[in-house]
């Protein structure tokens, strides 16, 4: 690791899932959909799943709030803190601290569990077929290898790729 890197830079295959694909949208359209509120209820959860509310304090310290529906009308609200926001290429955010840095009583991001993790998305402009996209990283970081396994058992891979697909198709709709 040189000076540059910061440790959360650095992969831990046995701490960390990663979902990275390159997408033919641009990161700024990529971005949108991930921070303006009427977007990202569109897309976030995998359908059938649904996202009726969502709100966003986009600054490090603020609130990434949503409700995920599931199919039976269950929900399940969640508050996450940011942690670090650069526009158009990465969002950092953990459902460990409330807004403000403030630790939490009860973890509430992962319906049905107490998973505690940090996801960080990484937004990169690449030539696509299309002409110009995205490299699209999304990572989540884990406290120990069984709420990696927890994580990965819940379908990570395919829930974060089916809701990245549905976000492609909302971006290209509303383009």
């Amino acid at each position: 690791m040189n000076m540059l890197t910061k440790p959360y830079d650095v992969v831990d295959p046995k701490l960390d899932l990663v979902l990275e694909r390159d997408v033919d949208v641009a990161p700024e359209l990529v971005w949108k959909a991930w921070t303006i509120p009427e977007h990202l209820v569109h897309w976030f959860t995998p359908a059938p799943w649904t996202t009726p509310f969502c709100e966003i304090d986009l600054r490090p310290g603020g609130a990434f709030t949503t409700v995920m529906r599931s199919p039976g009308g269950e929900e399940f609200p969640a508050t996450c803190c940011y942690l670090e926001v650069v526009p158009n290429r990465k969002l950092v955010w953990t459902n460990a601290l409330a807004p403000g840095y403030r630790p939490l009583d009860k973890v509430t991001s992962c319906p049905g569990t107490d998973l505690i993790y940090t996801a960080i998305l990484t937004l990169a402009p690449v030539a696509t077929p299309a002409g110009m996209g995205t490299r699209y990283t999304a990572r989540v970081l884990h406290k120990d290898e069984g709420g990696r396994q927890a994580m990965a058992e819940m379908g990570f891979l395919e829930g974060w790729g089916t809701a990245l697909d549905q976000l492609i198709a909302f971006v290209k709709k509303k383009s």
